[in-house]
């Protein structure tokens, strides 16, 4: 919703100051609430008292059956006046004329019956064809009043009926029932420039994809999204179109009360002394931003001064002037939010660019922001035209879209209560990277230990393994991630590129490196399994894998110093809190206030690697029907024998068609140098010497009983 300017009228003046002159306070004595009611009732008795037996027979030959419909104006008019909207009346004005218009057409019908009194006679004349025009004029003008768009469209789609029906063009429709023979797939990937420079691996992947196009163009496939053409990768992946989304449903907003709630803060404000003017109104889906521009504390001082009569007058006369504190507004915060009659409100001072102080209101009707609407806003496309990892986040305060490329981020920890909205969150996330990506640009390795939230994105050919939900093998993630981040680093130095950017595009497509997203939705769980490790590894990840094309995606509902810690903290520069339950939680996840305060269902803070304070938003929301077509559409498409790395110890993983081994535990010699030292070495004594978590003392201690330089204990075998 575009910003709205207003106009305030002047605070009254405070105490010290110079009265106002006895003719504008008698003025505004009779524009009073009291007076101008008093005044209507004593208008409506006359108007009663002289519509009397005597004229009553005279107005009902008159007028007729019209007189009900003079009563139910005069009743409007009654409540317009008695209830003060002349804001409204001024604003629908249209709607007020064309009912007056329609009440003419009514009364002009009565008249056809003998019903509408002499004025209804004169008004259709004595021709009926005459009349009956007449009538058909004054309804079709006042419909066109009361809803002038609908009325439009109407007309417009008529004059489409008919030429279409005269000109005998059948109205188009598209049927999408598999793919076109003949001209070849289009291509939405970067890999179009290489491919036309080597012409065997073009004409070969063009001949894989067409085949691939013909067998996933399932018809029930089509029937779904057959409002848009397929669009087709260079290896034959089909990217889903928008259509697969809901279409945007939004709440609307009843102006009349923000109108109203601006007053009440102004008035609010005033009666604690403080002088202060809406000046802007940015109406969200959750919350609307008043932005209050402080006034002046003034001060006066009192001259005697002698008249022309010689009595002696008091003059005041302003000394000084000062720009009210901030402090004094944000201070008030739990008086406006009684004021309001709301649960919490939000202060923003300043707003960051402007000269005000944003008081954010919650609204009376919540309205949610769908994924569709948010991805097909202009700020999103921007991010997706520089960027295969854009993500729409939600809509902020004042309706405007925010999107963020998560390879700038480079890493994001979410962090909120139970119900808040942290795993719809995520859920929008990675459907913002299946819309757009095939599993050749990006891969997900999800770990859900909570096994109920990502596993329902299981079966997609994204994954590089499925949903993790074991907690050992989510160790064994963060450990193949570490050797194939080192990995990627002695190809891009062989490469001589800087990040993973140069070097897919000096390359062949066959040998480009996806992007890999890392998605934690519990990072509570693993500290408890495995601190050490977890933090180490999760760390180095977040320091050196941004330029290797891997990013993490971290979320907790316990954000304490325990789970996030310092040197999580520091490595993770973009941050996105939603509600919280005391202000310590806000202070660990967001170094700063607020988060307390916020709504929950989707209401959250949003704190940029570039920005100093965070944004408040509303959560893009994607349903489960969603995600369901969305897995549905990729499920379809998947390749009969999925590649998936493997997590087990010292294992193997898959790249570019071929196995690496990785090299064992680097401890490994100093552990055998202590078991050759002392006789008798067990978990806990690796753990003190060598300074290292349980897990990992373990598995050095079973490698050791593997090459027999330890035996195990009596307790250890018969487990």
């Amino acid at each position: 919703m575009p910003k709205v300017k207003r106009r305030v009228t002047p605070r009254p003046k405070q105490k010290g100051m110079p009265k106002r002159p006895v003719w504008k306070r008698f003025l505004a004595f009779v524009a009073s609430p009291v007076v101008r009611r008093l005044v209507l009732i004593v208008v409506v008795v006359a108007l009663l008292y002289w519509w009397g037996a005597v004229i009553w027979e005279s107005l009902a030959t008159l007028f007729g059956f019209g007189l009900i419909i003079i009563a139910i104006a005069l009743g409007v008019a009654i409540w317009v006046v008695w209830q003060g909207r002349f804001r409204t009346l001024a604003k629908h004005w249209n709607s007020f004329v064309g009912g007056i218009i329609l009440a003419l057409a009514v009364w002009g019908m009565l008249s056809f019956f003998d019903l509408g009194g002499t004025f209804g006679q004169s008004m259709i004349g004595t021709s009926a064809i005459w009349g009956g025009l007449l009538i058909a004029g004054l309804v079709l003008l006042g419909v066109i009043l009361i809803a002038p768009h609908k009325a439009w469209h109407v007309v417009t789609n008529a004059f489409r009926g008919g030429w279409r029906f005269l000109t005998k063009l059948p109205r188009p429709r598209r049927k999408v029932v598999g793919p076109r023979p003949t001209p070849p797939p289009r291509t939405v990937t970067a890999e179009a420039s290489n491919v036309a420079a080597v012409s065997r691996s073009s004409e070969r992947s063009e001949e894989e994809a067409k085949e691939t196009a013909a067998a996933i163009a399932i018809p029930e496939l089509s029937q779904e999204v057959g409002k848009h053409e397929p669009i087709l990768t260079a290896s034959g992946w089909q990217i889903p179109p928008i259509d697969i989304l809901d279409k945007p449903t939004e709440a609307k907003l009843d102006q009349d009360d923000i109108e109203r709630r601006a007053l009440l803060i102004e008035e609010a404000l005033a009666s604690y002394g403080v002088e202060a003017k809406v000046v802007q109104i940015n109406a969200g889906p959750t919350v609307t931003q008043f932005g209050v521009e402080p006034g002046w504390d003034r001060r006066y001082k009192e001259i005697k001064e002698r008249g022309k009569n010689g009595n002696i007058q008091m003059r005041s006369e302003e000394v000084s002037r000062t720009r009210v504190r901030i402090d004094r507004i944000t201070s008030l915060a739990s008086d406006l939010a009684l004021a309001l009659a709301v649960s919490s409100i939000r202060i923003e001072a300043p707003v960051p660019g402007k000269s005000m102080v944003g008081i954010e209101v919650p609204n009376t009707t919540f309205g949610s922001v769908d994924l569709r609407s948010a991805v097909e806003t202009v700020a999103f496309q921007r991010v997706k035209a520089r960027s295969r990892l854009a993500v729409a986040l939600g809509k902020g305060a004042g309706g405007d879209s925010v999107a963020a490329d998560l390879g700038k981020m480079p890493h994001l920890l979410i962090a909120g209560a139970t119900g808040s909205g942290k795993t719809v969150c995520l859920d929008s996330i990675i459907g913002c990277l299946l819309l757009h990506n095939s599993p050749e640009d990006v891969r997900l390795i999800m770990v859900d230990p909570k096994r109920v939230e990502l596993v329902a994105f299981n079966g997609i050919p994204h994954l590089a393994a499925p949903v993790i939900v074991d907690l050992d093998q989510a160790i064994n993630a963060l450990r193949w991630l570490n050797r194939e981040m080192d990995r990627r680093y002695r190809k891009l130095a062989e490469a001589r590129a800087r990040n993973i950017d140069g070097y897919n595009k000096d390359c062949l497509p066959e040998d480009k490196l996806p992007y890999i997203v890392l998605v934690i939705d519990e990072l509570a769980d693993l500290m408890v399994a495995a601190f050490d490790e977890v933090e180490h590894g999760i760390c180095r990840l977040a320091q050196l894998a941004r330029a290797t094309g891997i990013h993490i995606i971290v979320a907790t509902q316990r954000p304490s110093v325990d789970v996030i810690t310092g040197l999580i903290k520091a490595n993770f520069p973009t941050r996105i809190s939603f509600a919280v339950t005391s202000h310590i939680d806000s202070r660990t996840i967001l170094d700063t206030v607020g988060a307390e305060k916020l709504l929950g269902r989707g209401d959250m803070l949003y704190m940029p690697t570039e920005a100093s304070r965070p944004k408040r938003l509303q959560g893009s929301f994607i349903s489960d029907a969603e995600i369901e077509r969305l897995v549905d559409f990729w499920v379809r498409q998947r390749r009969p024998a999925p590649t998936f790395i493997d997590l087990g110890e010292g294992g193997q993983a898959p790249v570019g068609g071929r196995t690496i081994s990785y090299p064992q535990d680097t401890l490994l010699e100093e552990a055998k140098r202590l078991a050759q030292e002392h006789e008798h070495i067990s978990s806990s004594f690796l753990q003190r010497r060598l300074r290292i978590g349980y897990p990992r003392a373990a598995r050095l201690m079973e490698a050791l009983q593997q090459e027999g330089l330890v035996k195990a204990s009596p307790l250890e075998s018969e487990k």
